[in-house]
């Protein structure tokens, strides 16, 4: 959470805040007439197997995720609100963030018990004249930044009740999401027409368990769609975290197999 979002103090902003003020720095510097550009964002939290939409946390119970033939899995009325300044996006952060589920742990005063999703849906819209009779064309592009909750052994974190379950369901869909990368990457390191490989279609669409939680069912396309992703691995320098430590690298040791290619 510290990388993904850092502290609401000069230099300590983490990878989201930083992101979202880098592109209205952008906006605001493109001198094209002909080019306009607008930004709409959306919060939610994936706490124990069910979604909730974190910019508008009363007015809706637990979100449902469904599948739409051409674009995917999509969260059913999760708030997309539009923005049009970094001010905007940093006030709308900091409103998810305090409705984020969050608790006390032996091993983090301020532990998050949920996977978080901000998302940025970035259009950009060209006119080819300037009076408004050219053809206008479109592009869209969606980041999606993801703060993964941490794996949890209870002997460390002390967890016993509801604090106990959040870890078992947060360590569920880190284990599924740890099987999508392991079989997308057995999928790249086996293209079709060598050994063993196969249909590469085929074996994405049937082999890989994407619906095991609702974590990697909402990530698909990042994990292994049109996209370019990146991820970052948070490790403790402490002893007593060793085994954590070591799967983590491994975890992320497979994601790097992964070979994912974002067309326009």
């Amino acid at each position: 959470s510290y990388t993904m979002m850092g502290r609401q103090e000069a230099g300590q902003q983490g990878i989201i805040p930083q992101l979202c003020e880098e592109l209205f720095t952008q906006i605001s510097s493109s001198q094209d007439p002909l080019v306009t550009y607008s930004v709409e964002v959306s919060y939610m939290e994936i706490y124990c197997e069910r979604v909730r939409d974190l910019l508008a946390p009363r007015a809706r119970g637990n979100l449902r995720v469904r599948e739409h033939p051409l674009l995917g899995p999509y969260v059913e009325d999760l708030s997309k609100l539009a923005v049009a300044s970094y001010s905007d996006i940093a006030h709308l952060i900091d409103s998810g963030n305090k409705a984020r589920a969050v608790a006390a742990t032996n091993m983090n005063e301020t532990s998050s018990r949920s996977h978080a999703v901000f998302t940025i849906v970035f259009t950009q819209r060209r006119r080819t004249d300037a009076f408004d009779t050219g053809t206008l064309t479109e592009k869209v592009s969606k980041v999606s930044l993801v703060d993964l909750a941490g794996s949890e052994r209870a002997d460390s974190t002390g967890a016993k009740g509801t604090r106990l379950k959040e870890g078992a369901n947060i360590n569920k869909s880190l284990t599924t999401l740890g099987k999508v990368i392991s079989a997308l990457a057995d999928v790249d390191a086996f293209p079709p027409g060598k050994a063993g490989g196969g249909s590469k279609k085929k074996r994405r669409s049937d082999f890989i368990p994407y619906r095991d939680s609702v974590l990697t069912w909402l990530l698909r396309e990042n994990l292994g769609g049109n996209s370019r992703t990146a991820m970052v691995a948070a490790l403790s320098p402490a002893d007593i975290n060793y085994d954590e430590t070591l799967g983590t690298l491994r975890y992320a040791d497979r994601a790097k197999q992964i070979k994912c290619n974002a067309v326009v």
